[in-house]
């Protein structure tokens, strides 16, 4: 979301609107009147730098004549899938969760009127931070005093989320709040058989892990909101060290704190792992906290029993592999652009969160 922050190193120098025509996905002049009517904070004409990231998603830099700064985002132009991309859904929850210790970016404005530029938008504050995708950005920008800083921020802003009560802030009707498991398992497993075709790719650990899994879901607790993608590729770390903000809310929901932990723990690189087939990953490096530690330490916050911690990340190490199957299917029937696309990467990152699935299941079978 705010991915000036998140590319800040490559951003540009000089405004993409210097006229005062459209942009892609937005048309300036009727935007920036919108604006002047909505979101006092800012006074148009504004200089507006696209950011980058954001799962593709249309997402600016304002900056008014004073330096006033926000972040104004839209979805992608072009024909979107159902529920992709919900600018509503994002609001929602910056607008529910600006209350709470959890460190939103400020919600300044939502547009519904698709006469203004063709698309749901919304406009939030600024806040000065990076994310953090790679391991060489780690040995640029975070010393090595910084990094158990930011683990024990990282997991403390999760435990934070879990605690707040969606019925509390108004987020009850996020999704529903029963079976968050059982439903995910039928969703990539319709996903992985329906891409075995296309994809030309069938494993049949994905299909024993189906089985495994959909007959040892864990009792669920009272639902919590779900980030869906909580990595430091989504947060925005400030110069302390600590996480600034949480963004691209787009695919949370409501459901099993355990199954958002196990996510984010899955990303959490440790030194001693497997090479990534995706490039060194930001906490490859050392000084980082290892995922045991963030663990014990989200316990301790929540008193969550962890005994069962594996299944979740035997649960998501399955759904990764579906979703990239999926995305690799695309790929292989035309549907997506290959240029600069490693399709045997992504092919070996399949069969490695199958094998990841197949370790937390071993695991927790030993313990048992």
């Amino acid at each position: 979301m705010e991915e000036d922050l998140r590319r800040q190193p490559g951003a540009p120098s000089t405004p993409d609107a210097a006229a005062r025509g459209p942009l892609p996905g937005f048309d300036v002049p009727r935007v920036e009147d919108w604006l002047r009517a909505h979101v006092p904070q800012l006074s148009p004409p504004l200089q507006w730098h696209r950011l980058e990231g954001g799962h593709s998603n249309l997402t600016y830099l304002l900056t008014d004549g004073s330096g006033q700064r926000a972040v104004i985002r839209r979805p992608p132009q072009g024909e979107l899938l159902p529920k992709a991309h919900d600018m509503a859904r994002e609001w929602a929850l910056i607008s529910a969760l600006g209350a709470t210790s959890v460190p939103v970016p400020q919600a300044l404005g939502f547009c519904e009127d698709l006469s203004v530029t063709g698309a749901h938008f919304y406009v939030m504050g600024h806040v000065a931070g990076l994310p953090f995708y790679t391991a060489a950005e780690v040995d640029e920008r975070l010393p090595l005093p910084l990094r158990p800083v930011l683990g024990e921020s990282f997991i403390d802003v999760l435990a934070d989320l879990h605690a707040v009560d969606p019925d509390a802030v108004g987020l009850s009707g996020l999704g529903k709040k029963d079976d968050y498991i059982g439903r995910q398992l039928k969703t990539w497993y319709r996903s992985w058989q329906a891409s075995i075709g296309p994809a030309q790719l069938d494993d049949e650990r994905a299909h024993a892990l189906l089985r495994y899994l959909s007959t040892h879901v864990p009792e669920q607790g009272p639902a919590r909101i779900v980030h869906g993608d909580y990595g430091l590729h989504n947060t925005l770390i400030g110069t302390d060290g600590r996480v600034a903000a949480v963004v691209d809310w787009e695919i949370s929901t409501l459901g099993d704190p355990l199954a958002d932990l196990a996510y984010a723990l899955n990303q959490w690189a440790e030194p001693g792992d497997p090479p990534s087939v995706r490039g060194e990953p930001p906490t490859s490096r050392p000084g980082f906290p290892p995922r045991a530690a963030l663990a014990d330490r989200y316990a301790q916050r929540t008193g969550r029993d962890l005994s069962r911690l594996d299944f979740y990340v035997g649960f998501n190490r399955w759904k990764s592999a579906c979703i990239v199957h999926g995305v690799y299917a695309r790929y292989l029937e035309g549907k997506k652009s290959t240029a600069g696309v490693d399709l045997d990467a992504l092919k070996a990152s399949i069969f490695q969160s199958l094998a990841l699935a197949e370790q937390a299941v071993e695991r927790l079978e030993r313990h048992a």
